[in-house]
């Protein structure tokens, strides 16, 4: 059997970063301060520095590991290489699983804000156009990436000055949401996976010029600028809408309802639905180019290996990915299906810091204590999640666990060529 097909370097450090930065100001951004403020009410700046602290951990570590391997896979390459086959099939699964249903969450997400009446044909039609950027070569994708990321970062910066300038009419009248201590963990888990993007990064190492140097650079300075922006945003929105902050389903659109420039919600809804565009892009080549690994390592059907085309890409399993999401979004309720993805993103880290933790050789950034501290902040986070996402992903891996022993029991009792 023949080398498998590669993909070509042709991404910059400025493009990885502008991917990663992407995921992590995906729909998310617009979102998820109000579930993450009902639980640490006014303690959610340090909610933030927690899911940053244990963020940064596992961006360090997967820098170090993507220096090393610089190939398409991500966690699911190096907890093989560092850890073992079972590991690393552990790591890809949960991430494909899991973040599949994000993808098709994503897709619905951005279909409610553009046409509520119409929100799955149009989150199909969404799938189907990033599916045809991405196809199109990883350039295409970086571009359309740059883009989308232009028009959130203006958003933002517009939500900024909005809760800056006030007035403050909800502050006014009330404080900051109150909660105690104990909801900083549960608040600091669903603030975690706004900072996850950076994982794209290295799923995207195959693609990366120089990798050993703009890998690393593109994880950390991504995070850095996602861990400023949220920082910010969890000092400004208690303040400006203080209880509401807990219970609204579009904060940042509130803020700027509740401004000044009231005249600039469009803005706000147009820079949602690029956000959710941005991040579903991201997340659909992170997914495509982790399923040509485990592909390669014949851990997912052999066919979605293949690399071709006028843009050299793994066009197989990214017409598979595609296919998927769309059967989730027509036949699935995604918004429920996606709960179980949180459990298996923080699953993928643990192992990244575990494998990083076994490297002969720590860059600097990346010290061995720092992994086993990542580790345990994983395995924190997860077990304060709620139950019924536990135990949606543990029946997820069980089922891919007991298919791939059987295929590997059939593959013994096969006779050899």
């Amino acid at each position: 059997m023949g080398e498998p097909q590669q993909l070509q370097r042709r991404l910059g450090t400025f493009d990885a970063t502008a991917i990663g930065l992407g995921s992590m100001l995906g729909a998310g951004v617009f979102v998820v301060f109000a579930p993450a403020a009902a639980l640490a009410g006014n303690l959610l700046v340090f909610a933030v520095v927690v899911a940053g602290g244990v963020a940064y951990c596992n961006a360090v570590a997967s820098a170090a590991l993507a220096a090393k391997y610089p190939t398409s896979g991500g966690t699911y390459i190096y907890g093989r290489q560092q850890l073992g086959e079972w590991p690393g099939f552990l790591a890809g699964w949960g991430f494909v699983t899991g973040k599949t249903a994000s993808c098709a969450a994503m897709a619905l997400t951005f279909g409610s804000y553009v046409a509520p009446a119409f929100a799955v044909p149009v989150a199909i039609a969404a799938i189907v156009v990033l599916t045809g950027v991405n196809l199109l070569g990883i350039t295409r994708t970086a571009l359309l990436t740059r883009i989308l990321l232009c028009m959130v970062l203006a958003t933002l910066a517009f939500v900024t000055v909005a809760a800056v300038l006030g007035p403050h009419p909800a502050a006014e009248t009330a404080g900051a949401p109150s909660a105690g201590a104990g909801g900083v963990l549960p608040a600091a888990g669903l603030m975690f996976f706004a900072f996850a993007g950076y994982a794209r990064i290295a799923t995207l190492g195959e693609e990366v010029r120089n990798p050993a140097r703009a890998i690393p650079r593109a994880i950390i300075a991504a995070l850095a600028a996602a861990f400023t922006i949220y920082l910010v945003l969890a000092l400004l929105l208690p303040a400006h809408l203080g209880d509401r902050l807990a219970t609204t389903r579009t904060p940042l659109l509130d803020a700027v309802l509740d401004s000044g420039l009231a005249a600039g919600a469009p803005l706000v809804q147009a820079g949602a639905a690029a956000a959710c565009l941005g991040a579903l892009l991201a997340l659909i080549t992170g997914v495509g180019r982790t399923t040509l690994a485990m592909a390669r390592e014949r851990d997912l059907p052999g066919p979605l290996a293949k690399v071709g085309g006028a843009h050299t890409v793994p066009f197989v399993a990214e017409l598979a990915v595609a296919g998927v999401v769309i059967l989730l979004l027509l036949t699935t309720d995604v918004m429920t299906v996606v709960g179980f993805s949180s459990f298996g993103v923080l699953m993928y880290y643990a192992i990244a810091n575990a494998s990083a933790f076994t490297l002969a050789a720590h860059p600097g950034y990346a010290p061995r204590w720092l992994n086993a501290v990542g580790f345990l902040g994983c395995v924190v986070l997860a077990f304060t999640l709620p139950a019924a996402a536990l135990l949606t992903m543990a029946a997820v891996l069980a089922a891919g666990v007991a298919g791939r022993w059987l295929v590997l029991r059939f593959r013994q009792h096969q006779p050899r060529p």
